[in-house]
């Protein structure tokens, strides 16, 4: 791959379109809201230039009802990039409503998750709300890392705050 990642859209993959079915399901029979985030492929061990759907991002706040989904774009963080957005629609209507046309301005592709949540009840828009193809692809997930340091460098931690304690005379020292 070269120095710029390109950001042609491969697909999702597939943990994460059964996560969309899953969390649907389980908002029905309110909406379910969410933010498509991606991986470059080669991150997921594919011998292709481009991105993956590999994350869903629920913001704080998002407030569901059976008929539709606000979030509040405020609670986003800054250094999140979406590559658009999944939202359920309870009724299993896979076309964008009025309202769902307006947000589609951000991002590549938007899903609609359609009760009753099977693996083929959703449909793909790009950002003018035209279907889409987006592959459901089999690959495996990256590792989350929220920390950036491993098991080994927490012990290591522990282990120097010990020595520090018995060379300075353990944490009461400063009472002698």
């Amino acid at each position: 791959m070269g120095l710029f990642r390109s950001d042609e859209l491969l697909g999702i993959a597939r943990e994460t379109m059964d996560f969309v079915l899953s969390a649907s399901e389980e908002t029905h029979p309110n909406e379910y809201m969410g933010f498509l985030r991606a991986d470059d492929a080669s991150r997921l061990g594919l011998d292709r230039d481009g991105q993956v759907i590999t994350d869903v991002l629920v913001l704080p706040g998002t407030e569901s009802g059976p008929t539709s989904a606000k979030v509040k774009e405020m609670m986003q963080p800054n250094n999140v990039q979406s590559v658009g957005s999944v939202h359920s629609h309870p009724n299993g209507v896979l076309r964008p409503s009025d309202a769902d046309l307006r947000t589609f301005g951000k991002g590549k592709v938007h899903i609609i998750v359609g009760a009753p949540y099977r693996r083929g009840d959703w449909q793909a828009f790009d950002n003018q709300g035209e279907p889409t193809t987006l592959d459901v692809l089999n690959v495996p997930l990256p590792e989350e890392e929220f920390f950036d340091i491993t098991q080994d460098e927490i012990d290591q931690e522990l282990r120097d705050e010990e020595w520090e304690e018995k060379q300075n005379g353990g944490l009461f020292s400063w009472f002698r």
